[in-house]
């Protein structure tokens, strides 16, 4: 009996660091001006660092602000995030202004790197046509005075500095940020930043409670933007945006002053989409069904006016990307699949996209020109059609054409044997008028010679 409990002591003493779970910190980057994008971004590392019941996910901003609305679903979703998250400002040279000043006061812990910046995050309604800045009405500055100081509030952070961001559009470097108690690390890299908030509490409850941080010794998992992410983060640049959408109608207006051509429409109509899109008004899913939409433009297109398949390829790219993007929100959470599942629907969307650019392209330009063509019955149906004298034409007789026997008379009058050839020229009410058709055939022939 003492054996087995030595043994089995033995046994735990062992096995307990390899049976305890390793602890996991993710980090990722959000770049960029603040937009549905940045939301389904945050939404997908947070979603990932949750699925791996992470430490804690850094969040390395670096922002000059952006959409209010987006903002606030941001802050959301920190505020429900199952995991701490830290809001880095990084590297240096980086700031969250405007819009990132509140989501980084929505976090958990704020940390930010030497050379970084911090606030002016008065809001403004846009800009007048000579290009100078609508400032917002007073009852919308209050209200975000009152949001931002709630934020600062709920997490014990300096309520005045807070207001004094929006009232005086301020901004502050690391060392005052940390002076005056809005953020709570200043340091240089990730590293330094897992060792300083090693042990720390974090401002905003997670789960429904304070935690305190147990960072010490954390595997670093690094989560990398996607390709469509990097290509959003670049689109909604608003000049790039605003350059887009001007090319586009650019483009289109030469496409319909130039018609037959279809490149500059073609091309056009893309740059516009990406337009709006950039200017940051749909998430991943609306970009998608967006993007989809224009594809199935494209493909009738190519249907009604066959353009030797340059709407077919212009169809085919936004299907796919359209369809890529319907997939790309959720962070896992409405799509609980893996990435080799994903993989494979990646391949299906390819190949659904490719059959139906081949359908539009072939069958159903095929389609309507049939039902473009007259349709042909009766008298119509009649005329061109070759048949056998029964009954001699003297000039009227009998004749069968696809089986049928018809009364027929002979154009010119004169007489068709039995077993003649003859072709319908005419009718007059049901009966056919012919012609011999080696007559034809040979007048064809003598004017040949």
């Amino acid at each position: 009996m003492r054996k087995t409990v030595v043994l089995v002591v033995f046994l735990l003493i062992f096995l307990a660091p390899t049976l305890a779970e390793a602890k996991v910190v993710y980090v990722a980057q959000i770049k960029g001006e603040i937009t549905s994008y940045t939301y389904d971004q945050f939404d997908r590392y947070i979603s990932e660092a949750e699925q791996a019941d992470a430490s804690a996910i850094i969040i390395l901003l670096d922002t000059p602000g952006g959409r209010a609305d987006a903002m606030q679903n941001i802050i959301e979703r920190i505020k429900s995030a199952e995991v701490p998250v830290i809001t880095y400002i990084y590297p240096p040279g980086a700031m969250a202004a405007s819009a990132g000043t509140y989501i980084a006061l929505g976090s958990h812990l704020i940390a930010m790197a030497p050379g970084t910046s911090l606030g002016a995050c008065r809001p403004i309604m846009g800009y007048s046509q000579n290009g100078s800045i609508i400032e917002a009405p007073p009852k919308v500055v209050n209200f975000y005075i009152s949001y931002i100081k709630s934020l600062a509030k709920a997490s014990g952070r300096n309520e005045t500095m807070a207001e004094r961001f929006i009232t005086e559009d301020l901004a502050i470097d690391q060392e005052e940020a940390l002076k005056y108690g809005i953020i709570e690390v200043i340091a240089g890299d990730v590293d330094e930043l897992i060792e300083k908030a090693h042990g720390m509490k974090t401002k905003v409850p997670v789960r429904g409670e304070y935690i305190t941080l147990d960072l010490k010794g954390a595997e670093l998992r690094y989560l990398e933007p996607s390709l469509k992410d990097k290509v959003v983060t670049y689109i909604t640049d608003p000049a790039i945006a605003y350059v887009l959408l001007t090319l586009g109608i650019w483009a289109l207006v030469l496409g319909f002053l130039s018609p037959g051509w279809h490149v500059p429409e073609t091309i056009g109509a893309i740059m516009i989409v990406l337009a709006i899109i950039g200017l940051g008004y749909f998430g991943y899913r609306s970009a998608g069904l967006l993007l989809i939409i224009l594809a199935v433009i494209f493909f009738i297109a190519e249907a009604l006016t066959p353009t030797f398949g340059l709407f077919t390829v212009a169809g085919f790219i936004t299907f796919v990307l359209g369809s890529i993007m319907l997939f790309s929100g959720g962070g896992g959470v409405d799509y609980l699949i893996s990435r080799e599942v994903y993989s494979e629907i990646r391949v299906i969307i390819i190949t659904i996209g490719a059959l139906l650019a081949l359908f539009f392209a072939f069958g159903m330009a095929a389609v309507i020109r049939a039902h473009r063509r007259k349709a042909q019955t009766g008298k119509e149906e009649m005329i061109g059609l070759s048949g056998e004298v029964v009954e001699p034409l003297a000039p009227e007789g009998m004749v069968r054409i696809r089986g049928e026997l018809w009364k027929a008379k002979s154009k010119d009058g004169t007489t068709i044997n039995i077993g003649e050839k003859v072709k319908v020229v005419e009718m007059e009410g049901l009966k056919l008028i012919v012609v011999r058709e080696k007559e034809k055939y040979s007048k064809e022939e003598n004017v040949m010679r």
